[in-house]
């Protein structure tokens, strides 16, 4: 029998949604800002390396910046993810004041804040640092990790979505893992190709790790993979290296979910994010493709980060629904599922 909740419970649970929408889509356009930051080349715009608290959380020594563009950029970033930290905050306030009996999700909650105030340290220490490469890498990935926390919530705090998984093929799950893991190492990866820019040497000028190969994919200096040839060319096929086990597995994923669709209408509609993954897969290696073959473009770079995140996302959302929600929670979110449907009905 299916417990009912209090109306209050019901109430309580469906602002806490509507409150973890509007942090993930906050959280997708503080990535797709950061990408804007990059190719403007103001990830120093408050200050440069060594600048202490003066360049953060400060600009330029001030709590607003100087009308200089590279300043406001910098400063706009900032801006986006003090709104995420808020929303953030409200979540994890929201699921301990009103819905502590959902242990779930005030443990999701409160990873999440500890997440984005240690992605705020790391943004910090990027700048102090001079946007070195694996503080960039890092910096990017963590705020990956923080957008997959904030999805996993999502099918938690859903009644619809807190049914027993979509399938229980364990060759399935085993492909999802792994194209998500692998697709994270592709965007760290990525993120350190971006960390490069303007590395060089008088033996190797190139301005970063993403025109190493030239203006040649599949090929690299007229080669497959050719690793050895120094250092930013191989950081450049490591990122290509990773993207390419990230389509196997993709397209793996989707073939098996494909073979194990089932016939009834609502569970068919959740295995969407499997079908979608390929076709942003294919659209994400057109965008890095035409990032090498035409050189630098800021349009082709934010769109090839936004489309990356998009693709994080939905592989996220794809591998979450294979997972079974804890039992407690599934209990108690069905019957505020009840509650609403009883309410709507009234």
């Amino acid at each position: 029998m299916k417990r009912v909740a209090p109306r209050g419970e019901a109430d309580e649970l469906a602002r806490f949604r509507r409150l973890l929408n509007a942090t993930m889509l906050a959280t997708f356009a503080l990535i797709v800002i950061g990408g804007v930051v990059r190719v403007s080349d103001s990830g120093l715009g408050c200050g440069p390396a060594g600048s202490g608290t003066e360049g953060w959380p400060l600009c330029g020594g001030r709590a607003l910046p100087f009308l200089e563009q590279n300043a406001l950029i910098e400063f706009s970033h900032r801006a986006a993810a003090t709104i995420v930290v808020v929303l953030i905050g409200a979540l994890a306030l929201q699921a301990f004041r009103r819905l502590r009996d959902h242990r779930w999700l005030l443990r999701g909650s409160v990873a999440a804040a500890l997440l984005v105030l240690a992605q705020a340290v790391l943004g910090g220490l990027t700048v102090e640092h001079g946007l070195h490469s694996a503080l960039v890498a890092a910096h990017l990935g963590l705020a990956m990790l923080l957008l997959a926390l904030l999805v996993a919530l999502h099918r938690i705090a859903r009644p619809s979505e807190s049914s027993p998984p979509v399938d229980g093929s364990r060759a399935l799950r085993a492909t999802a893992a792994a194209a998500t893991v692998l697709l994270l190492a592709t965007i760290v990866a990525g993120g350190y190709v971006a960390g490069t820019e303007g590395e060089g040497t008088p033996n190797q000028p190139v301005l970063g790790a993403h025109l190493a190969c030239g203006e040649q994919f599949p090929t690299c200096l007229d080669e497959f993979m050719p690793f050895q040839y120094g250092r930013l060319v191989d950081i450049h096929l490591t990122h290509r290296l990773f993207m390419y086990l990230t389509a196997i597995a993709v397209v793996a994923m989707t073939a098996l979910a494909l073979r194990r669709r089932p016939r009834d209408a609502a569970t068919r509609g959740r295995f969407l994010p499997f079908l979608l993954a390929p076709a942003l897969l294919a659209l994400q290696i057109l965008l890095g493709a035409l990032n090498v073959w035409l050189g630098e473009h800021p349009v082709l770079i934010v769109a090839h980060l936004t489309v990356a995140t998009l693709l994080w996302a939905t592989v996220v959302q794809a591998a979450t629904s294979l997972l079974a929600v804890p039992a407690d929670a599934r209990r108690r979110l069905e019957g505020s599922g009840t509650t609403e449907t009883q309410a709507a009905a009234a």
